[in-house]
């Protein structure tokens, strides 16, 4: 077992040489990052391919182009290489005899909603260290460098425990100078005004009139943006009126840059979670995360929706929350 080791485990010199010079497709530029000569860099390059037994590189004038075989191992080499990395400053982080916490968030969650709070999870917590990660889909917590994810959906996630944080309503909101140069006060002006579209969920206001018994003639029309926090900067420059979950523009309805439209609020029936490892379920550091952001998703759920400056006179009742086509039209991530 010792000498399958050795034999499989190459330098870390010769791997790093190698793979600056598949990202340069240059053993001049290689040697310039690594503060090495070329000689030295094609040397260790000539080793590894002496221990692997294959060519990596095609010798091109003054080139260096990837084989076959180069190409997939400069991939995993790399890959493996960020691990190292990554591996190093968790120790390094953890050299202060504080705790380190690595999250995978939902990005506009964690950049109008998890942020702006976690001064107090700081305040209560100050050896501890926060790294966040954008991810927007289910992973294999086995593959990735993470202790806790945020998830938007069913509470399902394969090896993962699932803590319920809270549901989304999803309200119409302008702003406020786009309200009065439309006249927005009544549900059917909406029919002539644009709509701003997320184009992963773009059924969302087609949904939303279906529920309040509007109009959906022009449900589909208008530009379509990724992310929430892309529409939600859209409606505060007077591009158009948006749905938008109004516990992520809290802000922004605080200070008057947008206004409720309407009260009727689509319900999905996923909801946000907070999603971790089974085999970490009692973890101290986790389970002091846990417990602070299940109080504060506790705590924004009692603060009610800001009331709209449209009339409601001509509004129609809406229909029940968390119906089924609601849930369905909710179910991608943000």
């Amino acid at each position: 077992m010792t000498t399958l080791r050795k034999t499989f485990l190459p330098p870390i010199a010769d791997l790093l040489a190698f793979e600056a010079a598949a990202r340069h497709a240059s053993v001049s530029r290689a040697a310039d990052e690594l503060h090495l000569t070329q000689s030295a860099v094609s040397r260790q390059i000539r080793q590894l391919e002496a221990q692997l037994g294959v060519a990596l590189f095609h010798r091109v004038r003054q080139r260096v182009v990837l084989t076959d075989a180069g190409r997939v191992y400069a991939a995993d080499v790399r890959s493996a290489l960020q691990q190292f990395s990554g591996a190093t400053q968790k120790v390094m982080a953890l050299s202060g005899g504080g705790g380190l916490l690595n999250l995978a968030v939902l990005p506009t969650l964690g950049t109008r909603w998890l942020i702006p709070r976690l001064p107090d999870f700081a305040a209560r917590h100050p050896e501890v260290t926060v790294n966040f990660a954008a991810r927007s889909e289910p992973f294999d917590f086995a593959q990735e460098p993470f202790d806790a994810a945020i998830h938007f959906g069913a509470p399902h996630w394969a090896g993962a425990a699932c803590e319920y944080l809270m549901q989304e309503e999803v309200v119409p909101v302008c702003s406020p100078a786009y309200q009065q140069q439309h006249g927005i006060h009544r549900m059917q002006d909406l029919a002539s005004v644009v709509l701003l579209q997320q184009s992963t969920r773009p059924t969302q206001w087609a949904e939303w009139f279906e529920q309040t018994g509007g109009s959906a003639a022009q449900a589909l029309r208008g530009p379509r943006f990724e992310q929430f926090a892309m529409i939600a900067q859209a409606a505060v420059s007077g591009l158009g009126a948006a749905l938008l979950p109004s516990f992520l523009v809290e802000a922004e309805i605080a200070s008057g840059a947008l206004v409720v439209l309407f009260p009727q609020a689509l319900t999905s029936s996923d909801a946000y979670y907070l999603v971790y490892p089974e085999s970490r379920a009692q973890t101290p550091l986790l389970l002091a995360f846990r417990d602070w952001i299940v109080a504060q998703s506790r705590a924004a759920a009692l603060t009610p929706i800001p009331a709209p400056q449209a009339a409601r006179s001509a509004a129609r009742p809406a229909s029940s929350p968390g119906s089924a086509k609601a849930g369905a039209a909710l179910r991608r991530r943000d």
